[in-house]
Order: structure tokens, then C-alpha cells, then sequence
């Protein structure tokens, strides 16, 4: 079974709330809320392929230094079988604002449960509510 590697990561912002984006249709999971990230393109870091994909996706900047690793989840899929670091940051340069037409919600992580996720995103719920 192939493995696809996506990093994910957790925007808490100054209340600790948590940023989610719900998959556009025309997506696989279309309507699903998940954490912002994307595949790691081959040659590419996880940290590397977030502060692309927060940029592309959300129109914002963070850094490395940024990024702490936090929990990672591992699930198969029909097709393949997703490895999926999940990466904290606290601090970031701009406004996150939808750049491919996905919708964003800030949660309260004591609510994150109340937004269907993709399968591979639940288990990484507690880990999350717990740390913040």
C-alpha cells in the first residue's frame, strides 16, 4: 500500500482557538473540517511543505521556528495510508483568509469534536485539547 505523508497543523490563536478549513467539493472528504496543511511534495520537509501550503491555502506566513511538532496520525485509507504530522503554531504573519475557495472557522478546542473530520484527523483531537 502506497504511504502519502501530509503535514497538518494547528493555528491556536491568542484566545486558543483552533483554525479548521472545510475540504471544497470536488475534493475527496468535500465538507469534512480539517487542519491546514497539504502533501509533502519529494525533496520537501513537512515544515517546508506547511509554510507553502499556509500560503497558498491562507494567504499567511510563519516560520520554521514556528512550527512544533505536536502528534502525528497514522490511518489507512481504501487506497493508500496517510502519515500525517500535526504541527502547532502560535504565531504567524497576516490574516488567514481562504485562498481556494474553502470555508475556515476558529474553534474552541473543547468543541473540536462538534466538526466532522476526516478519519485520520479525530484521533489527533485529544492530543491537541489536552496540550492546549
Amino acid at each position: 500500500m502506497k504511504v502519502v505523508l501530509v503535514a497538518a497543523v494547528a493555528l491556536i490563536d491568542r484566545d486558543g482557538r483552533v483554525l479548521l478549513a472545510q475540504r471544497p467539493e470536488g475534493k475527496s472528504l468535500a465538507g469534512l473540517w480539517e487542519f491546514p496543511g497539504g502533501k509533502v511534495e519529494p525533496g520537501e520537509t513537512p515544515e517546508a511543505a506547511l509554510i507553502r501550503e499556509l500560503e497558498e491555502e491562507l494567504g499567511i506566513r510563519t516560520w520554521n521556528s514556528c512550527l512544533a511538532p505536536l502528534t502525528f496520525a497514522s490511518h489507512s485509507y481504501e487506497s493508500f495510508h496517510l502519515l500525517m504530522p500535526l504541527y502547532a503554531c502560535r504565531k504567524w504573519e497576516g490574516v488567514p483568509i481562504p485562498q481556494e475557495g474553502q470555508s475556515i472557522t476558529w474553534v474552541n478546542a473543547s468543541n473540536l469534536r462538534d466538526y466532522p473530520m476526516p478519519p485520520a484527523d479525530i484521533p489527533l483531537i485529544p492530543v491537541l485539547r489536552d496540550w492546549i
